[in-house]
């Protein structure tokens, strides 16, 4: 399967748009939301685009291809316009063999893992995206596609025959890793 790993959105359509249109031309199977969907939160300014209700009604009507965690943005209310479930603090997708852990990153992060084995430790929250190997795993931040920081591009990733590649927004390949 070939997974599109997107995190903070933070209620942009048009950044989400343009993740879907990656998703889309690169046929991917599932999308994984690692969480801030529809929230900007308060720290943040306001996002290009701000819909969230349009956020809802495009993911929605995709609900089956998605996986989604809960950020420290998302909320109860948020779950009530989403068709799929968002209030995980983590989950655990196996692909041939391959453990990816997926978190936002203010529950478990780097400094603070879950216990048990994992191939792939997925997360977001920073805004700062990272490929790297850490001794047998690899651990990957996929950035943000509305608000990144560091001076870094809008960024998501993708996993596919355990390969993890970081694209910025407009398509363009940053980094792979294969585990």
């Amino acid at each position: 399967m070939k997974y599109l790993i997107v995190s903070d959105i933070h209620g942009s359509l048009p950044a989400l748009d343009r993740v879907l249109d990656f998703y889309r031309t690169q046929h991917c199977d599932m999308l994984l939301i690692l969480g801030d969907i529809l929230n900007y939160g308060p720290r943040n300014g306001l996002p290009e685009g701000l819909d969230p209700k349009g956020i809802a009604e495009t993911l929605n009507a995709m609900s089956d291809e998605i996986i989604a965690i809960r950020g420290n943005c998302d909320s109860e209310v948020d779950q009530m316009l989403l068709d799929f479930p968002i209030l995980s603090d983590y989950t655990l997708v196996v692909d041939n063999g391959k453990r990816l852990f997926l978190t936002h990153g203010h529950v478990y992060n780097e400094d603070k893992q879950p216990k048990g084995r994992h191939d792939v430790f997925f997360y977001g929250h920073t805004h700062l995206w990272k490929l790297e190997r850490q001794g047998e795993k690899a651990v990957c931040n996929t950035g943000s596609v509305t608000f990144p920081k560091g001076g870094n591009p809008p960024t998501f990733a993708t996993y596919e025959n355990g390969t993890i590649t970081v694209y910025r927004l407009d398509g363009e390949k940053l980094e792979s890793l294969s585990i």
